[in-house]
């Protein structure tokens, strides 16, 4: 019983964040306060619902309380990725990349490590950066 009241908590929540981002896009932002604020109350450990606020006062310019309730929903869920996408983008000088409504928006990270560490005859360290192509440049 417990395990299907959570998967339904997780399928209402996907569903909140897709409606959210459909309003947002539609500039229907007085409904995505009302429903965001519900879900609030219906899930106050939740992260979804503080990132898509932050989101929301993110569009309405209020950056300082939509940093805030990015940092609440990465404080709730450290391993919720949108959070961390948003507290990345918008903390920046340049915001580049799209927002984070859910975990798809998120840009996926590179498998490939970027630098590698090499030794030279005198037992000096080297740093190596891979370039375009995969290969590792000298």
């Amino acid at each position: 019983m417990k395990n299907n009241n959570i998967s339904k908590n997780e399928n209402e929540l996907t569903v909140l964040c897709n409606t959210v981002k459909d309003f947002v896009r539609q500039k229907k932002y007085r409904e995505c306060e009302q429903i965001i604020t519900e879900a609030m109350g219906k899930y106050p450990h939740a992260p979804e619902p503080h990132n898509l606020i932050g989101l929301l006062l993110e569009t309405e310019g209020d950056h300082l309380t939509a940093m805030k309730h990015f940092r609440a929903a990465w404080a709730l869920d450290p391993t919720y990725m949108p959070a961390r996408c948003n507290l990345e983008r918008y903390g920046s000088f340049f915001a580049t990349g799209q927002s984070a409504f859910n975990e798809a928006d998120c840009p996926q990270e590179q498998e490939k490590d970027l630098y590698k560490l090499e030794y030279d005859e005198q037992g000096i360290g080297h740093v190596i950066r891979r370039n375009k192509n995969g290969n590792f440049q000298k």
